[in-house]
């Protein structure tokens, strides 16, 4: 088994390879094409197709078989970070170091690229023929779920409406397991659906998942107060500007730190019993944990 580092470095080129090349081949419209492209170049840390990754090896199944799903998730993601971005969401002019996809190709062709991503993306986990239609279809359903107005979309509206008021503890975490935490636990459910896991298998890696999206979150709260933009590739601070509830700004730094390490023990203790093949979830949790952007 190869150490962390060399998995994450293989796992980053093994999809960075597959989502290009899926645009190349699907794409035609040059435009398009450039904008889609653009922000699947910008880079970013690819946790998502990681963890997936992480999971089909830690479940002895091998990574060719999550290839499309990985590129589809990441797609996924990306259209999400593209709309994110826009003057009538976040209105954010830089991205992983970047001048944002609207700020490049203005807000028309932003928009479309992400609509593009997001549908090549469900295609792709059709056509994925390494797996049964059954898995297929369970994929289908569990990506529309997570990304759609009960996962991720639910949750952004949710963190508008929650601008400029005071949420409860309890409100926040709702709200990030939904806008964050949803399209995380897809990644590691998608590799439980692509192994075949067993029932157990699969509840133990979605309340590691669960924790995991929680925790990516509140280390994300307290990088926009901590972080060092050049890192980041993107401003600090913004969540205060924009008047939005916070871990820190609910429990101070230092409580969100201790919370932040709680989500990472309950995710540990979540796999600990588990028959796993690698290391990987646990060393990712820490990483999760311990990430400076």
């Amino acid at each position: 088994m190869q150490p962390l580092e060399q998995f994450l470095k293989t796992s980053k080129q093994l999809v960075d390879e597959q989502l290009l090349a899926e645009v190349d081949a699907r794409v035609i419209t040059p435009t398009l094409k450039k904008a889609m492209r653009y922000s699947l170049e910008a880079g970013g840390k690819r946790i998502r197709p990681i963890l997936l990754f992480a999971t089909l090896i830690s479940l002895r199944t091998e990574l060719e078989k999550g290839k499309k799903t990985a590129a589809a998730l990441e797609m996924i993601h990306t259209y999400s970070l593209i709309h994110d971005d826009l003057p009538a969401m976040d209105n954010d002019d830089y991205r992983r170091g970047k001048l944002t996809n609207h700020k490049v190709f203005g807000d028309a062709t932003a928009i479309l690229a992400g609509d593009g991503l997001l549908t090549l993306a469900f295609s792709l986990l059709s056509e994925e023929e390494a797996l049964p239609a059954e898995s297929r279809v369970k994929l289908i359903q569990l990506f529309a779920e997570h990304a759609g107005p009960e996962g991720m979309v639910a949750g952004q509206q949710a963190d508008i409406e929650a601008e400029d008021r005071s949420v409860t503890l309890e409100e926040l975490a709702a709200i990030h397991r939904k806008k964050t935490g949803a399209l995380l636990k897809s990644a590691v459910l998608a590799g439980a659906i692509i192994a075949n896991a067993d029932a157990e298998t699969y509840e133990k890696l979605n309340i590691y998942a669960d924790n995991i999206g929680v925790a990516f979150q509140i280390a994300d709260d307290i990088l926009d107060v901590v972080g060092d933009e050049q890192k980041l590739g993107k401003k600090i601070g913004m969540d205060a500007i924009m008047h939005k509830s916070t871990y820190p700004g609910l429990l101070t730094l230092v409580g969100a730190q201790e919370a932040l390490n709680d989500h990472v023990s309950r995710a540990k203790e979540a796999v600990s019993g588990l028959s796993l093949t690698s290391n990987y979830l646990v060393e990712l949790a820490d990483l999760i944990a311990g990430r400076d952007h």
